[in-house]
């Protein structure tokens, strides 16, 4: 049997609460006689007051410079208001590829295809009926707006199914999931999307590391409310403290901003690839979503589908892809629905290729369980 090892963060993370060397890695106990990642258990009560200092907070210069932060605003304007938005810096227009560089059809036809293919998916695990996939990403990076994008093209208009805010800091403050409905008469689909608070969510919203683990693990409880005085533990109200398949989480998604890649602080991308060493080691796969990608190209802005002839969106998805420690084939930008009452074809396509890249990883999650599970056992 293995000796139970703890691993910590490095020095370099700089931007916790508190002393980085104080930040743990929960102690990783594989039960014995057995490689399935199902098995992984967390020694909660024993690491939990080391690892409650947040992942990740923005350092208050960062804050001062994004629009609508209350240390941006007008003190001749009532609060909560912005008193002028700050222009996205636009990069200097090269004429656009005259050929796709990623091939995607613009058609009604392509839209009526993925809404069929999201809404048939069915896990290829037998255990379970529905792949749950955690949105993960900085404050207003656009993961409850994702949600609420994936839902209105389903109903066939615009719907704020996850509630949206545009503070400085995170409008979600539990843990939320959403069961994506089908089209007006038709069964629900196999596709949960999680929403959480935000990383750099403020000194007493931030998620902790133990807690986004707790999540993917399968211990924590629907609804529960991030503090810093309440991680995730045995003691939690609904706590799952042996969870199976159906509560674990099956992908997730990174989302980040394109508007703000060249403004994050360094150090995000630090949190972002340690995350995804501590997620990798539970089997889980990893994608990522570039939003607000018509705040930086004026020619994806005016259609839609200029996205993939855009040299402007393609070194972007290359700078998220360095931020993320990730290949930009794991990439998909996306653009949600804001201020619009109308549903665009275009944009359907868009949200809907990214939710089918979603559940081609997730089913890869099945599959690597399922095998597992059926091979040899051992006493």
């Amino acid at each position: 049997m293995e000796k139970p090892t703890a691993v910590k963060l490095g020095s370099n993370f700089n931007f916790c609460l508190g002393a980085a060397s104080a930040l743990a890695v929960p102690a990783i106990v594989k039960v014995a006689g057995t490689k399935d990642s199902s098995s992984i258990a967390t020694d909660v009560s024993s690491t939990e007051t080391r690892e409650n200092n947040h992942l990740f907070t923005f350092p208050e210069s960062w804050q001062e410079a994004r629009p609508g932060s209350r240390y941006n605003q007008d003190p001749r304007k009532p609060a909560g208001r912005e008193s002028k938005k700050t222009p996205v810096k636009k990069q200097r227009a090269r004429p656009n590829l005259e050929c796709q560089w990623r091939h995607m059809e613009w058609t009604e036809e392509q839209k009526t295809s993925l809404m069929k293919t999201v809404s048939s998916y069915k896990p290829s695990s037998g255990e379970v009926t529905q792949a749950q996939v955690l949105l993960l990403g900085p404050v207003g990076s656009g993961k409850s707006s994702f949600i609420s994008s994936v839902q209105s093209v389903f109903n066939g208009r615009v719907t704020n199914r996850a509630m949206v805010g545009s503070s400085s800091t995170s409008f979600t403050k539990k843990l939320q999931s959403f069961n994506i409905q089908g089209q007006s008469g038709e069964d629900p689909t196999g596709l949960v999307l999680c929403d959480m608070v935000g990383l750099g969510g403020g000194e007493m919203t931030g998620p902790t590391l133990h807690d986004i683990m707790s999540i993917i693990k399968g211990h924590a409880p629907e609804g529960h409310k991030f503090s810093p005085d309440q991680p995730v533990r045995s003691e939690t109200v609904g706590y799952v403290k042996r969870p199976s398949l159906k509560d674990k989480i099956h992908c997730v998604a990174f989302v980040v901003d394109a508007s703000k890649i060249l403004s994050y602080p360094k150090g995000l991308s630090t949190t972002f690839q340690q995350l995804r060493e501590h997620i990798s080691d539970l089997g889980v796969h990893q994608v990522a979503l570039l939003t607000h990608i018509d705040q930086v190209c004026s020619q994806t802005y005016k259609d839609v589908t200029e996205v993939y002839k855009s040299h402007i969106i393609r070194d972007m998805m290359v700078k998220a892809a360095s931020l993320l420690g990730m290949s930009t084939s794991y990439i998909i930008p996306v653009r949600n629905y804001s201020s619009e009452l109308d549903l665009d074809v275009n944009t359907d396509v868009l949200l809907l290729s990214a939710v089918d890249h979603i559940l081609q990883y997730a089913d890869l999650y099945f599959q690597d369980n399922t095998r597992q599970n059926t091979g040899p056992k051992t006493d």
